[in-house]
């Protein structure tokens, strides 16, 4: 099978291209100007913007709570996030208490059988030991080479001396583990002193982890990593005091990625006094406008290295679970298919970002680190031909009545998007052509090795 893609403007991390592609049997082929092939199938992406296929490195499909399940599964999630240009996501397989990892690896290649991109897995670790240490080797050698630690909940935190063993262990195997950094006894700690005082509703969830909580955390994980002589990764950040935390670590040489998400840049706390205001909780919470604009600028200066969305959807009557309490209300929000069009249209549109820095932040950087580049993230000869077509005018409202994800809510509905994913290759295959779904189910795993540590 040989598809052309022609008259595009190829975006990379090192500029701006007018080229053509051919693609044959799943892998680019030629890049030139002015292409003259034979082709089974011609692409006209005239005025269009072509990507290597995102990849999001931060979802959780299919997530059993104990009280409720996400309402995205595989299908439903990754049918949204292909639509979203997003080729291949990054989810977390839980191992929770009792299991072992390959338990978990097991599950989670049960869960996502059907998925419409790719996929690969973090292992996310409740239980840190002598033997789960070993596992660690083994994850490696079937293509889980990053990990993920918490400092929070009951069910999968890890102490500090845990963290510090682990993040050394994974260090000697050349492999990455990401933190959910907020000091989890002084957040539970102000949840009690809010209720004490009758503040229960989703107002109270922004005081109960003010920024010092994300800040105490990320500083406590830098000292951690910096001991431990190991990478750190720190997932979600939102706020400008964990932010300088990272910087002050970077300062004195020590080796730290960055990933944020677009909730952080584009809502902000006010939000809580909105009648559905349940739909916005979700960890860490959204901040103030001050701690967005500090994380734009850190893009802008290429501080931080990957965004996901922390994808992690509940319908309306799962978040009333909580009983209108924000501390019992089940954490999360949708977001795997709109990344793309926010990134565009308030990073790039509004001169905070370039269009090069958002073919490294969406996709590129995370190849780079996870393990997947050049054979992704890359625009490149030889490379696999996940491909994502943008078509930069037009303009649209975010709802989701008109998300693929299976979830009656969206945290950015009624927020305007310029341009939009017209086309998208997965392995050569055309998956979503002019903004419809061609073809469902052909992601397939994604076996990765050890990632590319850029900021040595």
């Amino acid at each position: 099978m040989r598809t052309l893609i022609q008259n595009g403007s190829l975006v990379r991390s090192t500029g701006i291209e007018q080229a053509d592609l051919l693609v044959e049997n799943g892998f680019i082929k030629r890049i030139a100007p002015d292409l003259a092939e034979t082709a089974d199938e011609i692409i006209d992406a005239r005025g269009k913007l072509v990507f290597a296929g995102f990849i999001d490195t931060h979802t959780h499909f299919d997530l059993d709570l104990g009280v409720t399940v996400t309402a995205d599964n595989f299908v439903t999630g990754t049918r949204a996030a292909i639509l979203g240009g997003t080729t291949t996501v990054l989810d977390f397989a839980t191992q929770d208490h009792g299991m072992t990892m390959q338990d978990a690896f097991d599950l989670w290649q049960k869960k996502a059988q059907g998925s419409s991109c790719n996929y690969g897995f973090h292992m996310a670790i409740s239980e840190w030991n002598g033997e789960h240490a070993a596992e660690v080797e083994r994850m490696v050698a079937q293509g889980v080479t990053s990990f993920k630690m918490y400092m929070v909940y009951d069910a999968m935190r890890l102490n500090d001396g845990e963290i510090y063993a682990a993040l050394k262990h994974m260090a000697a195997l050349g492999c990455i583990a990401g933190v959910h950094c907020e000091n989890y006894d002084i957040l539970n700690e102000r949840i009690h002193e809010l209720n004490s005082v009758g503040m229960r509703s989703p107002l109270g969830h922004p005081l109960s982890r003010p920024n010092e909580v994300e800040a105490e955390a990320v500083s406590r994980l830098m000292r951690i990593g910096q001991l431990a002589h190991s990478p750190v990764w720190v997932v979600h950040l939102s706020t400008q005091e964990g932010l300088e935390e990272a910087r002050r670590a970077r300062r004195r040489g020590q080796e730290v990625y960055l990933e944020t998400c677009p909730q952080y840049l584009v809502l902000d706390d006010t939000r809580y006094a909105e009648p559905d205001a349940e739909k916005y909780i979700m960890s860490p919470p959204l901040r103030k406008r001050a701690d967005g604009d500090a994380l734009l600028s850190a893009m802008t200066s290429g501080e931080i290295d990957v965004i996901g969305t922390d994808h992690c959807s509940f319908m309306m009557s799962q978040k009333a679970l909580g009983g209108g309490e924000f501390s019992k209300t089940p954490n999360g929000g949708a977001g795997v298919q709109n990344r793309a069009q926010l990134i565009y249209t308030y990073a790039v549109r509004t001169g905070r970002i370039t269009l090069p820095q958002m073919a490294s932040l969406l996709s590129e950087n995370a190849a780079k680190l996870f393990g997947m580049y050049p054979n992704r993230g890359s625009l490149a000869e030889g490379a696999e031909a996940d491909i994502t077509l943008y078509q930069p005018e037009g303009e649209s409202t975010i709802s989701f009545r008109t998300n693929a994800h299976h979830c009656d809510n969206s945290p950015y509905e009624g927020m305007k998007v310029l341009g939009s994913i017209s086309d998208v290759l997965l392995g050569g295959r055309l998956v979503v052509r002019d903004g419809k779904i061609a073809q469902e189910g052909k992601g397939r795993f994604v076996f990765r090795k050890p990632g590319q540590r850029y900021r040595t």
